[in-house]
């Protein structure tokens, strides 16, 4: 198989002509199809649906401590929900404040609590000059968002198969008391679909930072969401680790059963030490008297425990795991040995990464939009949307059916072999 970075002028034009030819028959079948975001597919949202008869109007709707879920109390969530969660985290109950639906709006509160009151007593975020995060990349648009959003400088971070670049992080933190925190998903990371190594976690709970006010932002969000029930990742867990190098406060966990249970009506936690959750729990009493104990009690009745969650996890990954080997395999097919992309097969999660050639995403993504199916967007996947090589894409299976994820897939590679053909021709 010839690839195409040694095809001749008049190869290329061939290629290019007949690509072209391919395309307008693609575009003619006015498909609409959706890559874009990781929403769990219909068949996985009907798993939890037995979760709604689980609480009637005839229901005891009493904590097992007695206290009743339809009025206020329990701001840091109810006993049997914060077991359960704690159970997913690998912590203890105490270290856990469950909240409301989404982990997101945990992560954008603990930053605004920093930036507004400062963290542990440190000074207010807004206070100072300069506030900079550390952002591993490829990695998650919705954590660059919320930094951006607040102001603070953004600093790329590479990230290889075992995690971020930890001679870079150990720099930054260890001498710049300007950087506050790095966002991680150091488990099937969004997008790359990679996991953290165990001297990676191990360096990170190492860390001598500069700021006393540094926190690792751990967004746990893929930890139960292998593929294969034989083959998955395990990390190490970073409060454990954080504790053992005399570090406990130096990170907050969170997670959420977003991709679970309901994405929109899920539970979601914040694990940390109990000197942060004390401090965490001192300003949330101003600002709310309690989440949906109601939606924390059917979880819990639900799943009942870590068994439980596995157990559904399990039939989550059984829905997922047919396509995103059909993307794999029409990858694999169509591009492997063509030298005009790469990707990760990851074992869980919701993504597969692919490095197109240097310049070519955006215009991948944009062929992808014109031939109906839609992609997230490129440079997405780093701050401030500007990928330095326009060369990252997002592929997001789990939305579409697996025909239609068969189709999408068809159509993603044509689009690159179309964009890396007219890449190589302008170079020419």
């Amino acid at each position: 198989m010839k690839k195409y970075t040694e095809m001749t002028k008049d190869e290329l034009l061939t290629l290019k002509a007949a690509l072209e030819e391919e395309f307008k028959t693609v575009e003619a079948k006015g498909l609409s199809l959706n890559m874009a975001r990781g929403k769990p597919g219909l068949a996985q949202l009907e798993l939890a649906m037995p979760m709604l008869d689980v609480l009637t109007s005839k229901s005891d709707m009493n904590t097992i401590l007695g206290n009743d879920t339809r009025n206020y109390g329990d701001l840091d969530g109810i006993g049997e929900c914060r077991i359960l969660m704690a159970a997913m985290m690998g912590v203890h109950k105490d270290n856990v404040i469950v909240c409301g639906n989404s982990s997101l709006n945990i992560m954008y509160d603990t930053i605004a609590r920093s930036m507004n009151f400062g963290v542990n007593g440190s000074t207010p975020w807004c206070k100072l000059d300069k506030v900079k995060f550390l952002c591993p990349v490829p990695g998650y648009d919705r954590h660059f968002a919320i930094t951006e959003q607040f102001g603070i400088e953004m600093i790329n971070i590479p990230l290889s198969n075992d995690g971020p670049d930890m001679d870079l992080v150990e720099q930054y933190v260890n001498n710049d008391p300007a950087v506050k925190g790095i966002w991680c998903v150091p488990k099937y990371s969004n997008p790359t679909g990679i996991s953290y190594s165990d001297e990676t976690v191990r360096r990170f709970a190492a860390l001598k930072p500069a700021a006393e006010d540094f926190r690792i932002y751990w967004d746990n969000a893929y930890g139960m969401h292998h593929l294969y029930e034989d083959d998955y990742d395990e990390i190490l867990n970073i409060i454990t680790e954080c504790e053992n190098a005399g570090n406990p406060d130096m990170v907050y966990v969170f997670a959420s059963t977003s991709k679970i249970s309901f994405p929109g009506a899920g539970v979601a936690a914040i694990a940390s030490s109990l000197n942060n959750i004390d401090n965490i729990l001192k300003l949330m009493t101003v600002q709310t008297i309690g989440h949906d104990k109601i939606n924390q009690l059917r979880h819990a009745r639900f799943f009942k425990d870590l068994d439980g969650l596995k157990a559904h996890m399990k039939k989550h990954g059984d829905i997922l795991r047919p396509k995103f080997e059909a993307v794999e395999k029409t990858l694999e097919a169509e591009l492997g040995g063509r030298d005009i992309g790469s990707w990760v097969s990851p074992k869980g999660g919701y993504f597969i990464s692919f490095e197109a050639m240097p310049g070519c995403a955006k215009r991948i993504v944009a062929l992808c939009k014109q031939a109906g199916v839609i992609m997230t967007g490129a440079g997405a996947t780093y701050p401030y949307h500007k990928d330095p090589q326009d060369s990252n894409i997002r592929i997001a299976p789990s939305f579409p059916s697996p025909e239609e994820m068969q189709v999408a897939s068809e159509v993603f590679v044509l689009c690159v072999k179309l964009a890396s053909a007219e890449k190589l021709l302008s170079e020419m």
